[in-house]
């Protein structure tokens, strides 16, 4: 299966580090110890930068001799080319490769500036763990994940970790998107836990300054200490509310249900038999719910929290995806998140009954 990690021929390395645990097909740089923001920087192949050039078209003359197999053709001088006008192409310094085509008003975000974004929130990096970081295809788009000091504790012993995630691109889509999220030390699920909305995450423009950015970190620092706080008080409350094998299957029938056709037959009290993928997903999820051993601990077994949990695992550690940049984008911004969502709010309505009693319609 393909990685798609960014590969530098001139230090034949994979762009990606990871603490202690392999990843990514086993490619990229493994460490044992958690290294500083500069060292993560070098570690996952990140220290390279980008800078805006302009663009040119070629005329048909040259475009002609560019594709000519002659190594001694000449082109013709550059005043036979023409500018393009308020558009510009981002380029790797390091190997003159262009990442993608921009406006005139982007804002080139540095790698570097994307660690000391995070370093920001927690004053100086003092406490962040970088754990992963790497870069996709030739560099166009990097991600961070860095862990934070503090755990969500369910109960006595279910312990969850709390993390950072960032990612950025250098081709012009998207923008620079920072995100709090839990993960559980025993399965390292990725519980997607961003209450009824999206306030758990930020967006910032690539035309916004150093400024703005250093604002926004601010904000998700407040963001991550309020959230954490509110899950850790969700989660306890599910892990005390008891529920049936058979609540846990309709549960999983709604929040797997691929479209809102198939949520209606649900609702009204029939199970859509007509597609095998859709039942066969439901079968697997709550099969990860009944015999997972994340699932026999006192906090998950026969709880809420439990069935929740069971559907981002199954996302997490079950389900087969194309390749691990499928699954890092459905965990991060696409399905396996919408339905960590819908799970969520599913358990978030049933947990505010104090007589927990399944109704589809």
């Amino acid at each position: 299966m393909a990685h798609n990690l960014a590969y530098n021929q001139r230090t034949d390395r994979h762009s990606f580090f990871s603490v202690r645990e392999k990843a990514w097909h086993g490619l990229g740089t493994i460490v044992e110890d958690y290294p500083t923001a500069a060292e993560a920087l070098q570690f996952a192949g990140l220290d390279y930068s980008v800078e805006k050039r302009p663009l040119f078209t070629v005329d048909s003359a040259n475009l002609r001799l560019l594709n000519e197999p002659d190594p001694d053709a000449i082109l013709f001088g550059a005043s036979s080319d023409i500018p393009v006008s308020d558009y510009f192409a981002t380029v790797r310094t390091d190997s003159d490769t262009v990442l993608g085509v921009v406006g005139k008003d982007y804002g080139v975000v540095q790698n570097r500036d994307a660690f000391t974004f995070f370093d920001s929130i927690v004053g100086g990096g003092e406490g962040i763990l970088y754990e992963t970081a790497g870069a996709l295809g030739k560099g166009e788009r990097i991600f961070i994940t860095a862990k934070l000091p503090s755990y969500i504790k369910v109960g006595k012993h279910d312990l969850i970790e709390q993390y950072l995630f960032l990612t950025t691109s250098h081709d012009g889509f998207g923008s620079i998107t920072a995100a709090f999220t839990p993960v559980r030390i025993v399965c390292n699920n990725t519980l997607n836990a961003a209450l009824r909305s999206s306030t758990s995450s930020i967006r910032i423009r690539h035309s916004s300054g150093a400024g703005e950015r250093l604002k926004q970190a601010h904000t998700l620092m407040g963001i991550s200490g309020r959230i954490g706080d509110e899950v850790q008080q969700i989660f306890n409350h599910w892990a005390k509310v008891r529920i049936s094998d058979t609540e846990v299957k309709k549960l999983v029938q709604l929040a797997m249900a691929p479209n809102k056709e198939v949520l209606d037959k649900l609702r009204n009290g029939t199970v859509d038999e007509t597609s095998s993928a859709y039942k066969n997903m439901v079968d697997d999820v709550f099969d990860y719910a009944m015999n997972d051993a994340s699932q026999l601990l006192d906090t998950t077994k026969g709880t809420l929290f439990g069935a929740y949990n069971a559907v981002t695992g199954y996302f997490q550690n079950m389900r087969k995806f194309k390749d691990n940049e499928a699954k890092f984008k459905s965990i991060i911004e696409g399905t396996a998140k919408q339905r960590g969502q819908v799970a969520f709010d599913l358990c978030l309505d049933l947990g505010t009954n104090d007589n927990i009693s399944f109704q589809f319609n």
